[in-house]
């Protein structure tokens, strides 16, 4: 196919454009494989992305999408070839390299992922980058030992796609799980996903004392902020907190206290250049026993190319749960 489809977006000093338009195989950046993209989706990055003032594209134009999976047409390296399916998440993907918002994706070959066993490639993008970040919360949690019989775990920004999946794989591995949203008309939709408590993010923002009543055996927290502060303020001696987002802000207010008193873990998740090693272990894990269940029923739905302008600004604006999956 010489043209495809692609979401393009484009700034000058003048004007701010994002649309679907026809572009051309040579349009596509270098790369070692080229893929056919059956599946990308919507992160809270590529609302960024799609966005004037989201500070994430270093060029224009350019086309978004920091996920995708399909099936090769092309390669030059000898680990692929034709047919051969895969998923690329993470590194400069939608970010200074063209992404997953494209019929066509033309990428490195050390970026690339073997789709594991148990996942389709749409199944592949109901959990994406989101996902991921998910899997590595709760693999980081459990390797400071957490276990299931001790105590309640907590997921902050919980009908957020992080927050989705994760409150799905710890209930699927037998954890107590406590969501935390500031959407009182999701309860149910969090209790779907395995949630034993719903508690509302005002009660999540108390940073009064640097140390309260220990509540947490662990966290998975995708907000940053002072959210991040309560729960260090709040977990359990020898917890952990696992961050990787800032939708609550940057800046974290607290003391050394937790740390010292109660040894805290404070952990922080990248998804982004995490180790291709660990990578290819935690995906297969997505595939098994962290797989959410009912992923494709309960936390991904489905859009076309043409739908993502809307959808990547509702996301900025916290108006989209679970995970949106983008069929090209």
């Amino acid at each position: 196919m010489s043209k495809f489809r692609a979401l393009v977006v484009n700034k000058t000093e003048d004007s701010f454009t994002l649309n679907v338009q026809e572009l051309s195989m040579e349009d596509l950046p270098e790369g070692e494989v080229t893929i056919r993209v059956a599946y990308s989706s919507v992160n809270y990055k590529d609302g960024l992305a799609c966005s004037p003032n989201g500070k994430i594209v270093r060029s224009y134009p350019f086309v978004p999408g920091i996920d995708l999976s399909g099936t090769v047409v092309s390669s030059a390296d000898s680990r692929f070839k034709e047919g051969d399916e895969v998923i690329v998440t993470s590194y400069e993907l939608g970010v200074s390299h063209f992404g997953g918002f494209s019929e066509y994706a033309r990428v490195p070959a050390k970026w690339v992922v073997p789709l594991p066993k148990g996942l389709t490639l749409k199944e592949a993008m109901a959990l994406g980058t989101a996902g991921f970040t998910a899997a590595l919360s709760v693999q980081r949690l459990e390797e400071n030992g957490l276990l299931p019989d001790q105590g309640k775990v907590i997921v902050t920004g919980a009908t957020g796609g992080v927050g989705s999946t994760a409150v799905s794989m710890l209930a699927k591995r037998g954890y107590h799980v406590v969501a935390s949203t500031g959407k009182s008309s999701e309860h149910g939709y969090l209790e779907q996903l395995g949630a034993k408590e719903i508690i509302g993010r005002d009660e999540v923002s108390d940073t009064s004392r640097p140390l309260q009543k220990e509540l947490w055996a662990g966290a998975v927290d995708p907000v940053g902020g002072n959210t991040l502060a309560y729960l260090l303020s709040t977990t359990k001696y020898g917890g952990g907190v696992a961050v990787s987002g800032l939708t609550g802000g940057a800046d974290l207010h607290t003391t050394v206290f937790p740390f010292i008193l109660r040894g805290v873990n404070l952990f922080g998740i990248d998804s982004v250049y995490c180790p291709m090693e660990t990578r290819l272990k935690l995906w297969e894990r997505m595939g098994s026993d962290l797989k959410p269940e009912g992923l494709l029923d309960s936390i991904g739905y489905e859009i076309g190319l043409s739908e993502l302008p809307d959808t990547v600004a509702k996301i900025l604006k916290g108006a989209v749960r679970g995970r949106t999956i983008v069929a090209l």
